[in-house]
């Protein structure tokens, strides 16, 4: 894991967050996140198909995010998202950023990630709403992560 301005990162978020630094001018952040939400894939079909179940919606996002999060055989997890409203371009650029930055992360390593990484993300500069909904995704994970802890012990 990886240190920045206080914060514990794992190595591959920390990566990101660096490059996302050197874009300090607002609208070249934006652009630069816009084409990060194009690369976005949907969850797979063999993973999830419409209508999803409400237990992978996440909360207070008013895009329509869905979250799934699969136990890999090597104590990592890899993530799958899906985001309804097609001009949902901040929770599908959020998506892509943690499919690309914490899917193959350790539990120890996804729990660490602090609840205020989507300003780190997108700006001091969203509003109260968006970043309720969009914080919600990384909770979504955490708690998935945190669950999967318990069915672990309960074994």
């Amino acid at each position: 894991m990886e240190e920045t301005n206080g914060g514990k990162y794992p190595v591959r978020l920390h990566e990101f967050l660096e490059i996302i630094e050197y874009y300090d001018n607002f609208n070249d952040r934006i652009n630069f996140l816009i084409d990060y939400a194009e690369k976005f894939k949907r969850v797979p079909e063999n993973i999830s198909v419409k209508p999803y179940p409400p237990e992978n919606k996440v909360e207070y996002c008013e895009s329509g995010a869905y979250v799934w999060t699969l136990a890999e055989p090597n104590s990592t997890f890899k993530f799958y998202f899906d985001v309804e409203n097609p001009h949902g371009i901040s929770a599908m650029a959020l998506a892509k950023i943690f499919d690309d930055t914490l899917s193959g992360e350790t539990e120890e390593s996804i729990l660490s990630v602090p609840d205020d990484i989507v300003y780190k993300i997108f700006g001091q500069s969203l509003s109260m709403g968006k970043n309720l909904g969009l914080t919600g995704i990384l909770l979504a994970m955490k708690r998935d992560v945190k669950n999967f802890r318990r069915m672990k012990n309960v074994e």
